[in-house]
């Protein structure tokens, strides 16, 4: 299945262990879900996943980064032509749209009404029919 994760997402999975975040991480991990993600995503990913107050380990990150765009799915979509609460998260939007991918993101205001885009929560509900 494919999948756009918010990097809210990620960060939620890297500082909790227990989460439903990390259970997506991990999804993402075992290879049971295949990312999807255009340039300005990995910037995204990498830039904040590295930001000092968080304090991941650069290998940590770097090494989530390698996972996901080997196993992952690089596109250039095609812009779409909406307002976003978060302009910055557009390209989520646009890279999910491109590969008819779910989008997993736990800020679903920042988002139009769409019945792909999931949270954590609801995503584990649609792979497993309940929440682990």
């Amino acid at each position: 299945m494919l999948v756009v994760i918010d990097t809210h997402v990620l960060v939620s999975a890297l500082w909790s262990k227990n989460g439903n975040p990390k259970k997506v991480l991990d999804l993402l991990l075992n290879r049971k879900i295949k990312p999807c993600f255009d340039s300005r995503v990995l910037v995204e990913y990498q830039t904040v996943l590295l930001r000092p107050h968080f304090k991941f380990s650069s290998a940590e990150v770097l090494a989530l980064m390698s996972i996901i765009e080997t196993s992952g799915v690089s596109v250039v979509p095609m812009p779409i032509d909406m307002s976003f609460i978060d302009e910055d998260d557009k390209k989520f939007y646009e890279v999910a749209k491109h590969c008819c991918a779910k989008l997993i993101t736990g800020n679903l205001k920042h988002f139009p009404d769409d019945a792909e885009i999931l949270t954590p929560m609801d995503f584990l509900k649609m792979i497993y029919g309940k929440v682990l």
